[in-house]
């Protein structure tokens, strides 16, 4: 995915994920592996109440990719 469709992609319903979502790819996603940008753009699938709850830390991922990709994110902050 280009970097414009993952920025407009990035910008959710709830501000608080405007604010972890858009630095991220602005800054780190291109320094992630092919692997984790996939990661990341499947994590952008998910509703904005589940992304919500993970990065508040209220319930972590299932999916093993999806918890790991959260981690690189808010480590990134």
């Amino acid at each position: 995915m280009n970097k414009n469709r993952l920025l407009w992609a990035s910008r959710r319903g709830m501000l608080e994920l405007d604010l972890i979502l858009t630095p991220f790819v602005e800054n780190v996603y291109d320094t992630l592996s092919e692997d984790d940008q996939l990661r990341f753009e499947v994590l952008l699938e998910s509703e904005d109440q589940t992304l919500f709850m993970w990065f508040m830390q209220r319930e972590n991922p299932d999916n093993p990719d999806m918890d790991r990709i959260i981690k690189i994110i808010m480590d990134s902050r």
